[in-house]
């Protein structure tokens, strides 16, 4: 077997003191389709917000093709965290000496009936702050741009792991509850989800510059490929909002697939579907597996789940009670009791 494309190890969702998630530990295998599954509130959907960063993980990790999706030290970040120290610094020194730098800058200056002297007020709001000496000025300053930089570091700190880092690793996902943009036409809808791989810029956008032109040219193309491929092109120019339920679900894997995810988290994607919907489906996530794309999801409906999943996870009450192949999971006591429950022979 090829080497996992998605890793979660001993993932466990917190909040407060209700645990989601409990030591849940999963490999999906690259060109694989994987359902998890189990009864409503085990923990299905916090899971794969754990995966998605919608939620950091309180403990555990989520590898991605062997590597913690994770935003990178940058020069951005330092000069954020140089700026916010700076601020933090001349709000804290002004806020301290805020009676000395009014008077002199304000009430010293104010003569009853008589312009105000703007000017001469800011060179004089600054001379005062200046002459405050090492106690007055200096040592704020210092204890100011150590706290702005050291909180500004923190909050990057904990929001390293968040969805477009980790879309931009190769993870695309679908939600229980249908977000699209239902004013928008369906080519449109799919073409905003390109927007990670797009390299126009705000001023080429602005003047609709020919390199503008020309990305925007084929990244519509590709829209209506997509759109093909979910069985929707003949759609393309309609409003999102105006789609049957089933067919909503399919653009939004088509938006979805549109980032050219390495995996793609379907949550629930035949809820309210009708059979023949569900069975289209069904080819769909077998054509998005066989053109290179793994698949997760979750889902309630048993014959999507054992006609087309290589691999199946159990979950109840946020842990995982039983892993395996459909044939192994439908035999599965702990399985069968998480859905029917146990007989009372009491």
């Amino acid at each position: 077997m090829s080497a996992p494309i998605l890793g979660i190890d001993q993932v466990t969702v917190r909040f407060g003191g209700l645990t989601a998630v409990k030591d849940v530990s999963l490999e999906v295998v690259r060109g694989s389709i994987t359902a998890v599954i189990g009864p409503n509130g085990a923990g299905k959907t916090t899971l794969f917000n754990a995966i998605t960063g919608v939620f950091e993980a309180t403990e555990g990790s989520v590898l991605v093709s062997g590597s913690d999706p994770r935003e990178p030290w940058t020069r951005r970040v330092f000069l954020g965290a140089a700026l916010t120290g700076v601020a933090t610094a001349l709000l804290l020194t002004v806020l301290l000496r805020i009676e000395v730098l009014w008077t002199a800058s304000v009430i010293e200056l104010y003569e009853y009936q008589k312009p105000f002297p703007w000017m001469k007020a800011i060179g004089a709001f600054f001379a005062s702050f200046a002459a405050g000496g090492v106690g007055w000025t200096w040592f704020p300053l210092a204890i100011g741009f150590a706290l702005g930089a050291a909180g500004r570091l923190v909050i990057w700190s904990r929001t390293r792991r968040t969805p477009d880092v980790v879309a931009r690793a190769g993870v695309a996902r679908t939600f229980q509850n249908i977000r699209l943009f239902s004013d928008l036409s369906l080519t449109e809808n799919v073409m905003v989800g390109m927007d990670r791989r797009l390299s126009t810029g705000f001023l080429a956008a602005l003047f609709a510059l020919p390199s503008a032109l020309r990305e925007r040219a084929a990244a519509r193309r590709d829209a209506l490929k997509l759109l093909e491929f979910v069985g929707l092109s003949e759609r393309a120019e309609s409003s999102a909002g105006n789609l049957p339920y089933g067919h909503q679900r399919r653009l939004e894997i088509a938006r979805a697939l549109a980032s050219r995810p390495e995996v793609i988290l379907l949550d629930e994607p035949a809820a309210g579907m009708n059979p023949a919907e569900t069975v289209e489906l069904m080819r769909l996530i077998k054509s998005i597996r066989d053109a290179g794309t793994t698949v997760v999801l979750i889902e309630h409906h048993m014959r999507v789940v054992m006609g087309i999943s290589d691999r199946i996870a159990v979950l109840q009450y946020g842990e995982k009670i039983a892993e395996g192949t459909p044939s192994e999971i439908r035999n599965d006591p702990r399985c069968i009791e998480a859905y029917l429950g146990k007989e009372d022979h009491g």
